[in-house]
């Protein structure tokens, strides 16, 4: 079987960004090997096409998983395999799931896995920016349903100018670690540590960073357009309009009134209560369709 390997490369300020994909993992609906300098993953993207019946959540994951080969070494010392997630990993995870997650619609309880694994690190630059943008591309020609490409950038700062992703030397001399992560027209995250910078330039770091990483989503964009996934034919589930408005007319008072009590207990209690009445009255034999579980979902 032939590859179709496309390729894509640019300059973020001084690095250089490597998108690639149809090498590794081909059976993953979005695949790609994301470099950055030395630093190198493989971001792969698999959902469902189907929602699982009853689905009331969006059940994505995003694991961001680190190797010790990707440096060069092995395990020592008690343990001699790599288990459970460092409290870095952790934290890169939830910092790629939080830009992401508000860009799927609303409706969508697909399930969707993205995994991010640290092939190549370079001593010097921190495989998170990378993975971040990696995780972008992947999604967008992956076909999933989803408002993006995001872009994403660390920014430094020191002696009155913003660094652009620095490196780890860079970080240790720097009064400031910004990561701003964010789509073409609005900035989704903002995560930092600072020491005790004027809110003037920590604004202006959010700005910085939101003109930077343009350059990013315009060739993600590219990239997409060059693979040429296809789009998933999803549309969003007919909402049930009479049972909602039903809910709303016949009980919507009781429920605000519930919310009210200040008392956690009481609240909880009265909140049981009345979804106990809504369930009872709105689902019947007279109304096959008004099951315990839709009425419940509505409410």
């Amino acid at each position: 079987m032939q590859m179709n390997i496309k390729t894509k490369s640019f300059a973020m300020g001084r690095h250089t960004i490597t998108l690639e994909t149809g090498r590794i993992a081909r059976q993953a609906q979005g695949a790609v090997l994301a470099s950055m300098d030395d630093t190198q993953v493989l971001v792969t993207v698999v959902g469902s096409k189907e929602m699982r019946p009853g689905q009331d959540f969006f059940p994505l994951s995003v694991d961001y998983v680190e190797k010790n080969y990707a440096a060069g070494k092995i395990p020592g010392g008690f343990l001699k395999r790599e288990a459970r997630p460092s409290e870095k990993e952790t934290l890169t995870s939830r910092l790629i799931d939080r830009p992401i997650r508000p860009l799927f619609p609303n409706g969508f309880m697909n399930e969707v896995q993205v995994l991010i694994t640290v092939i190549s690190a370079n001593p010097e630059i921190d495989p998170d920016i990378i993975s971040m943008l990696g995780v972008s591309a992947a999604l967008s020609i992956s076909g999933i349903p989803f408002s993006g490409p995001i872009g994403g950038a660390r920014v430094g700062y020191k002696e009155g100018e913003y660094i652009l992703n620095p490196t780890y030397s860079e970080l240790a001399q720097s009064d400031l670690d910004m990561v701003v992560a964010g789509t073409d027209e609005a900035v989704l995250m903002v995560e930092s540590e600072a020491k005790e910078l004027p809110e003037e330039v920590m604004l202006g770091a959010v700005m910085y960073a939101h003109e930077q990483f343009q350059v990013v989503i315009a060739n993600i964009k590219e990239f997409a357009a060059d693979v040429g996934g296809e789009k998933w034919d999803w549309e969003l589930p007919a909402t049930d309009e009479t049972l909602l408005n039903a809910i709303q007319s016949q009980f919507g008072t009781e429920i605000n009134n519930a919310y009210q009590i200040k008392e956690k207990l009481a609240r909880y209690a009265k909140i049981d209560e009345v979804k106990a009445a809504t369930v009872k009255a709105l689902s019947s034999e007279d109304e096959p369709d008004n099951d315990a579980g839709e009425v419940e979902k509505y409410l």
